[in-house]
Formats: C-alpha cells, structure tokens, sequence
C-alpha cells in the first residue's frame, strides 16, 4: 500500500501568471493534468483539461504532472520558449517563464507542492493586511496592531526562504550602514570640536597679542619710569664708551646694518583661499567669547585674525641680503597650533613682513627668499632691493670661554625703541591716542628713534651647534648678530633660556658660513 502511495504523483497545484498580451494579469490554475494550452486567434491564452481525441487548431502546448513536477510539450509544429531557450519538450518548474508562440504572449509557472507552505509576495502580504483593516470591525487601535502583527508573520513565515534571507541581509546592511553613519557622526563631531579646539587655541594666541599690544597704562606706566630713572639710550652708549672704547664704536660701525622686522601672520583654508577671520557685531566691533577670546570663522567679512610679532635681521653681504632665524621668517614654527590646523585644511600664510633700517623714516616690505631645515637660519630681503646696506663681517673662527660679546637687536619690539624715545614722546602718543601695532613703529621712525638696543656679556660655552653667552636679551632680537669685540659675527642670537640665570644661545658663525654657501652668497 506504502509503495502503491509512493509511486503515485504528488498533488501539486499550478498556475501560469500571464504577464503579457491580451491575457495579462489574469492567472489560470489547475490542478489536474494533463491540461491543454490553447492559443487563440486573439491571442489570448486559454486552460483547458485535456480530453483524449480532443483536438483544436488553437492548441499550443500540453502540461502533464510527473512525480517530480510537471512537463510541457508542443503539439505540432507550434513553438514554444522556456526561459528564452526553445524547446519542444522539457519539464518545468517554479517560476519558469514560458513564451507561447513567436513574439508570446509571455507566462510565468507557480507551483505549490503538497506539504509546502504557500508563499506570498510582499505585495500580497501588504494588500492582505489593508484588506483586513479596511473591512475589520474591530477597535482602531485593535485593527492597527492585529495588522502589523498579519503584515510581520506572513512576511516572516509565508514568503520564500531566499526573501526571508535576503530581508535578514538587508536588515544586516543596514545595520552597518546606521552604524557606519553613526561613527562618521561621532567622528566628525570630534573634528568639529577639535576645531572648535584648536580655534579656541589660536585666539588664545591673539589674546597674548592683545596683551602684548601698548595700552594707554603702559605708556603712563613707561612715561613715569623714564622720569624716575631719566635713562635714555644716549645714557647707554655713554656708559659702554666710558668701559670700553671699543664697544661703542662696534655698536656705532653696526648698528646701521641691523634691521627691525615687523609682522603678522595669520591661516587660510586650502581649498577655498579663506582667510580666518574675526567675528564682528553690526558695528564693526570684534565678538569675544565668555572667556574673553575673540571669535573666529572662516566666513564673513570681519578682519583677518593677524598674529603680530617682531624680530630682528641683518645685513651679511653688501647686496642687500639679510640674515636672521627661521622662526622669525616663520613665526608659526613654534605655534602649537599649526600642525591641528593643518589637518582641518589650514595653512600658515605671512600677511605682512616689513623692515625699518636705523634712523631710517619709512619701512619697505620683507620677502623670505631661503630657509634652513637643519639649522634655526633664514634669508629674506628688501622686496624693492635697492636699500643701501654694509654686510656684518662673519668670524672665521669661534669665540672662547670668557671671551666678550655684544648684542644688537631689538628685544621686547617697541617697548625697548620707546624707553629709548623718551619721556616727551611718549606724552605724545598718549595725547594721540594712537598707539597700535603699526602705528607706533611708523611714528618711531619717523623720528628716527628706530635703533637697535646693545647689551654686553660673556662667552660661557662654545660648541658646534652653539654659542651660550649671557648678555642681556629677550624675545624680539631673536636673528640679531652676536659680535667679538673686533666687530666679527661670531654667531647669531637664536634663542633664550630663562630659568638659567639669563644665559641665552646663537647660533654659530660656522653654521651660517655653510647655510650661506648653499644658498650662493659665500
């Protein structure tokens, strides 16, 4: 009985889904085989069950049931297409698409086994669930549950099991993708506030330049302290003449080839050309944060945020080029700022770099034209070239423990050049209350009170790589020339060291003979 059961075909029901034609969107089930397919003059696609004899001149195709399925063949010279392959007999099976005939119309097979679970589309499951809540009687709120419970099991239980796998990888994508997307959220939130950051730091910057910058109270402050002290700077030289003869005339022979260097720097955006710059109120006036920090932003049309600062250089050749530090030429070296801004798309760019020449009235534009990567060194020049300038004379040979130096430069900018100005001078200022940046050194020149300070020391060590000497010396002569007392550069003031008892260092003058034939002047 098992095996009568067994060898018998398995009921299957079948369907063709016309997609084509003048039958499309009709289905034709059957369940029984063998069925004729007729294809009408009209075209249209007719099912029929075959009946032995029966014959008609319309008949296409015959469908039979195996045990494995279902089988179709043609029936005289008619032509069919399965799965855009022709055939004349084959067998077929779920979703097989059949073309009857030439140019179709076109059909596909759905068939559902005994024993399987029938399978819907997601369309299906959607129309089933809107018909459910459109003629369900129940509550609202009991109709909307009961239909999003109706759409979930037939999309979970009743669809195939390559949708249900193709759902879950669905659902896994996008699951990646929500949290792909949610890094790149926390990422750039981070990079938001690490500009915000880094923002916040280089207005910390101009706050210092602010605090920096001349005030009113400093030049009371200055005035008073000339009148209690009346040391000016003809006082100075008076007292370095009376110690040693050779001092003075030193400084008078070089003083003239030693240059004050004024700017200010500030970042742009790569990609734009942006400046930064400060955020202004409908007045013009810069906006400060709660702690006092100026506000800055890359669009707007406030004032460039500008990093002011001074150093010094001075003449080495008598062609008008001058030698001073590569963090002078670049004052951003040592801003911690630089290098966080550079990964958010900024660069450093020089806004403005002048020099005024002793006793000179007028300042001419600065252009750096060479800078050491091994060595604190650089070269810049007057843009117009034509300044009348006497190149300082390098030592040949290095200083020695205990040997004497002088300094020139101009350490602490325009606060040293305004002590030496005197007291009815800065009354002056305070009258006109014009004491900005730029205008302060503009006036000091004008009354030619643009000369370099000269301090004196001794050599405390000698090295390769330095010079260490303790002459008086601040920021500011950073780039000023270091002189033997036959009036030889015998290195160049690089850098200080506060916190052990003034000495300071320079670069040798073996250094800027090697730095000056790689660049073609020596």
């Amino acid at each position: 009985m098992k095996d009568d059961l067994a060898s018998k075909p398995q009921v299957h029901v079948a369907a063709l889904e016309h997609l084509t034609g003048p039958s499309r969107g009709s289905i034709d089930w059957f369940n029984e085989a063998p069925v004729d397919v007729l294809l009408t003059s009209d075209r249209h696609i007719v099912i029929s069950p075959s009946l032995p004899g029966k014959s008609s001149e319309d008949l296409i195709a015959r469908i039979q049931q195996t045990e494995k399925g279902f089988e179709i063949e043609t029936v005289g010279d008619r032509h069919l297409w399965i799965n855009g392959k022709p055939v004349e007999h084959a067998e077929i099976d779920h979703f097989d698409m059949i073309e009857f005939g030439e140019g179709g119309p076109l059909s596909r097979l759905f068939v559902h086994r005994e024993g399987e679970q029938a399978r819907v589309s997601v369309g299906e499951a959607v129309s089933d669930a809107i018909a459910y809540f459109r003629v369900s009687r129940r509550p609202l709120f009991s109709r909307i549950s009961h239909t999003l419970g109706l759409i979930m099991r037939q999309l979970t239980r009743e669809t195939t099991l390559l949708f249900r796998i193709g759902v879950v990888v669905a659902i896994g994508v996008l699951a990646a993708l929500a949290y792909q997307q949610y890094r790149m959220n926390v990422l750039l939130q981070q990079q938001i506030e690490i500009s915000a950051s880094q923002l916040e730091d280089f207005a910390r910057t101009l706050v210092r330049t602010r605090e920096e910058a001349l005030t009113p109270g400093d030049l009371e402050a200055l005035r008073l302290e000339m009148g209690k002290r009346g040391i000016l700077y003809e006082e100075r030289l008076a007292e370095l003449e009376r110690r040693t003869g050779a001092s003075a005339r030193i400084i008078a022979q070089s003083g003239s080839s030693v240059v004050f260097l004024q700017g200010a720097y500030s970042f742009r955006e790569k990609s734009t050309n942006r400046m930064l710059r400060l955020v202004v109120d409908k007045n013009g006036q810069p906006l400060v944060s709660p702690r006092g920090e100026p506000r800055l932003t890359l669009t707007g049309d406030g004032p460039v945020a500008e990093r002011q600062f001074t150093g010094t250089a001075f003449a080495v050749t008598d062609s008008g080029s001058l030698l001073t530090n590569r963090h002078v030429a670049q004052p951003w070296e040592y801003d911690a700022n630089v290098e966080l801004l550079k990964n958010q798309g900024l660069e450093p760019i020089m806004i403005k770099l002048i020099g005024y020449l002793p006793g000179k009235p007028d300042a001419h534009k600065i252009e750096v034209i060479r800078v050491s990567a091994e060595t604190d060194l650089a070269l810049v020049r007057y843009v117009d070239n034509k300044m009348q300038l006497k190149g300082l004379k390098l030592a040949d040979t290095p200083p020695s423990p205990g040997d004497g130096v002088i300094v020139l430069g101009y350490p602490t900018g325009l606060r040293a050049m305004l002590a030496q100005a005197g007291e009815a001078f800065v009354r002056k200022l305070q009258e006109t209350k014009i004491i900005g940046f730029w205008n302060v050194a503009a006036r000091l020149a004008k009354v030619g009170r643009i000369v370099p300070l000269a301090s004196r020391g001794i050599v405390g060590q000698v090295s390769e790589e330095a010079i260490v000497f303790d002459a008086e010396t601040t920021l500011g002569g950073s780039g000023g020339p270091i002189l033997d007392l036959s009036g030889s550069v015998v290195a160049v003031n690089t850098a200080i060291v506060p916190r052990f008892g003034g000495s300071n260092i320079g670069t040798p003058a073996s250094k800027v003979h090697i730095f000056l034939k790689n660049a073609g002047l020596n």
